[in-house]
Parts: C-alpha cells; sequence; structure tokens
C-alpha cells in the first residue's frame, strides 16, 4: 500500500513527493532527448520530403545517392526505438546510453560532412538545405551531454510530469535555436516580423499571393538560363519593397551556389527579373 492508502503494484516504484532536484533535472533529460530524437524519426519515417532531403545530405556522399533514402530510414528508425524508450517507463541508463551513442556518431557524421562534403546538408530535423556549421555541432553537443545526464538518472521523467514541463520547454527551444533547418519556423518570421514593425509604410503593405510570383519567375528568361542547373525546390522568399526575393539551391561548374532571383512584386513583369549566384559559403540576411 502506499502511504495514502492507495494499492501499489509490484515493480512500479512508489510516487516520490521528495525527488531531489539533481534527480528531477537527470530524469527532463530524458523527456528532451527522447522529444528530439522521436521529431527527427519522424522527418526522416514520414515526411514527404524525407528522399528528396536524403539525397541532399552528407548520407548521400556516405552510401551513395541511389542507398541514402533508405539509408535515412533506417537511422530513423533507430532514433524512434531510442526515444520511445527514453520516455517510456521505466527509466533505464542504457537507454541514455544508447541516445549517447547516436550523439557521438552524429558529432562524426557532422566532421565528415564539414570536411567531405561541405555543401551537403546535415538532413537532422528538417529538409532545408544548410551546409554543415558550427550550430550544428553546437546541438549534437548538447545532446551528448544531455544523455549523459539522463544516463545518471534513476526516476523516470513522470514521477513529476508537470514539475518538468518549464524545464522541457527551456532546453527544447536551444534545441530550436541551434537547429538552422528550422531557421524558416521561427528567426525568418521573427526578422520579418521587426522588419513590418519597423517600415514606414508597414501599415500599407500589399499582401501578393507567393504563387503568383513563382509564376512570374517560372515565365523569366533569367530562370530558364539556370533552371537545368537548379537542385532544389524554393528555399526561402521574402519581401524587399517592390521586390520578391526567391531562392534555390544549385549547382554551377564552379561548385554549389545559392541561386537568388529579385522578382517585381507588385506587377507582372518576367522580363524585369534579376538573377545572382550566392556561393554557399556567403550568407544571405533578410
Amino acid at each position: 500500500m502506499t502511504p495514502d492508502g492507495r494499492a501499489h503494484h509490484p515493480g512500479r516504484p512508489f510516487p516520490r513527493k521528495d525527488l531531489p532536484v539533481i534527480e528531477l533535472l537527470a530524469s527532463t533529460q530524458q523527456a528532451v532527448v527522447g522529444g528530439v530524437l522521436l521529431w527527427a524519426s519522424w522527418f526522416k519515417l514520414l515526411h514527404r520530403n524525407a528522399s528528396a532531403a536524403a539525397r541532399r545530405s552528407v548520407l548521400a556522399r556516405l552510401v551513395g545517392r541511389d542507398r541514402a533514402p533508405a539509408a535515412y530510414r533506417v537511422v530513423g528508425v533507430v532514433e524512434a526505438a531510442v526515444g520511445l524508450l527514453l520516455i517510456a517507463p521505466p527509466a533505464h541508463p542504457a537507454e541514455a546510453v544508447a541516445a549517447a551513442a547516436l550523439s557521438v556518431g552524429m558529432l562524426g557524421y557532422l566532421a565528415y560532412g564539414k570536411l567531405r562534403a561541405p555543401e551537403s546538408s546535415c538532413g537532422c530535423l528538417g529538409d532545408k538545405q544548410t551546409p554543415v556549421r558550427g550550430r550544428a555541432f553546437a546541438r549534437a553537443a548538447l545532446l551528448l551531454v544531455l544523455s549523459a545526464f539522463a544516463a545518471t538518472a534513476s526516476t523516470p521523467w513522470l514521477e513529476r510530469p508537470l514539475a518538468t514541463i518549464g524545464l522541457v520547454v527551456v532546453e527544447a527551444a536551444l534545441v530550436v535555436a541551434l537547429s538552422p533547418e528550422l531557421d524558416r519556423r521561427w528567426l525568418i518570421p521573427l526578422r520579418r516580423w521587426r522588419v513590418r514593425r519597423s517600415h514606414p509604410l508597414a501599415t500599407r503593405s500589399v499582401e501578393v499571393p507567393l504563387e503568383s510570383t513563382v509564376q512570374q519567375l517560372t515565365k523569366s528568361e533569367a530562370y530558364r538560363s539556370v533552371v537545368t542547373q537548379l537542385t532544389s525546390d524554393l528555399m526561402d522568399h521574402w519581401d524587399e519593397g517592390e521586390w520578391r526575393i526567391l531562392t534555390y539551391s544549385a549547382r554551377i561548374p564552379s561548385g554549389p551556389v545559392t541561386a537568388v532571383f529579385a522578382v517585381p512584386r507588385l506587377a507582372y513583369e518576367p522580363d524585369r527579373v534579376r538573377l545572382a549566384l550566392v556561393p554557399t559559403d556567403e550568407e544571405v540576411f533578410v
């Protein structure tokens, strides 16, 4: 029986109201690391652009473009298994050790990509093509530290689910901030909001459907001149005054570039579309 008179099931630990802070922090990492692994596995296994992302990733350099989608899904299955084990009770150090091993493998994968395929993307949490840079290394190192911390937990995070919510939100936000694949979900909208707030004509802006701009782009000579060299769908877009900027990945004889198109936003004038090819080692900011 529990102290309050309820029946206690064999094998299930008694609820602990006096869970030490260090134990609470350690058990929280099970939810954080497990959640990140489940997100990564969901993208690899279920996202409609997973195969395309696999072929653009460092994995394609390791196993070949044709085998990359299958290998991508195998990695997703492993991540899903480890993530589910971390989130589901009971807590066992082996689960966190497996997550730490995945993080070590990710660090090696990123190092290989940085050295051998610097133009390729990580393909870890999203389909946006972003070359391997310091943020990806920092994210993998963070997950390694959190996994090692989770290995010290002796109680599952579900012992105190409400107490872990704040910690999970903070750490998940840190993981997102270290994930360039997810910038378009928060960082780019934040930059656009800042521009709209500071622009003197912000309250008189005219919204033009993106589909109309893309259709105008495809009719332009600038687009036709490089269409065979484009290697991705539309990566990003934003407005600059009367222009709408559209970006695509491309490959030219000298190496990978970002194709940046400036399309008239308020008029249908395909002949005015302009093109710039920017090396991928240069950042393009809103």
